[in-house]
């Protein structure tokens, strides 16, 4: 039995690109919507990377601004580390007021003094005396324009007494005195003679004998190094063989 189909040609041709163009708009559709949720998600992404890039501006003028106020700060303690080292070497890191007391309180009053001297000595250039030099370290300094200038750094003071005693046993007290005393190190008499002084003119006596003596020592406020200290000794220890 034979089929007959009444539908005619044209119909069916139009059912067709009826069908055709559903499947088009539905495709057009669909990727419409992809594209609109890849430009949406586009869109989310810049707006994040725009604000950590305004984030990270922010930051970076921050941190540039602390860098400058480190460097102005650094300049200032370089500065300042200077300044300390200039007052480090003029320092004389010594109390006169002090010393001057110490001595006021060691001296008796059978003594009175005519000179009280400080003297600024280098530590480390140390050379050999000859009798009567004074200081096993050699003082620093050169004149100039007829002024002695003082040396600068680790020093040590080197005191000098000068003045008269009612007798020599005065002198060796006081000698005895100052080596026992916190203050002072390397205690030894320069020399120390017997001298006769005229009364004053306002006083009627005869001449008075009286002992004139001069003392030098060190301020002990100060750490030498164990060479300069041990040539020290040898050079003392030459000196007494000289003497004997």
């Amino acid at each position: 039995m034979k089929e007959i189909d009444f539908l005619p040609s044209w119909y069916k041709s139009g059912r067709r690109q009826q069908i055709s163009y559903r499947t088009q708009y539905i495709a057009l559709g669909a990727i419409f919507v992809a594209m609109m949720l890849c430009n949406l998600v586009a869109t989310v992404s810049i707006s994040r990377a725009t604000k950590e890039l305004a984030q990270g501006q922010l930051k970076a003028a921050s941190a540039q601004d602390i860098s400058q106020e480190f460097t102005l700060v650094k300049n200032a303690v370089t500065e300042l580390e200077k300044k300390v080292g200039i007052l480090e070497r003029i320092d004389s890191k010594i109390d006169v007021a002090s010393v001057l007391g110490e001595l006021s309180f060691l001296i008796d009053k059978k003594i009175v003094l005519s000179k009280v001297e400080l003297v600024a000595e280098k530590l480390g250039d140390w050379a050999p005396e000859q009798p009567g030099s004074g200081s096993v370290i050699k003082a620093v300094g050169s004149n100039f324009v007829g002024k002695k200038r003082a040396p600068l750094g680790n020093v040590r003071f080197k005191v000098v007494l000068s003045g008269v005693a009612a007798d020599a046993s005065e002198v060796a007290e006081l000698t005895c005195r100052l080596e026992e005393s916190a203050y002072f190190r390397h205690v030894y008499p320069s020399f120390s003679r017997s001298v006769m002084i005229e009364p004053g003119s306002n006083t009627i006596g005869e001449r008075l004998q009286v002992t004139e003596f001069e003392i030098s020592c060190h301020l002990a406020n100060y750490q030498q190094a164990a060479v300069v200290l041990a040539k020290e000794q040898q050079s003392r220890s030459w000196w007494r063989k000289g003497a004997l």
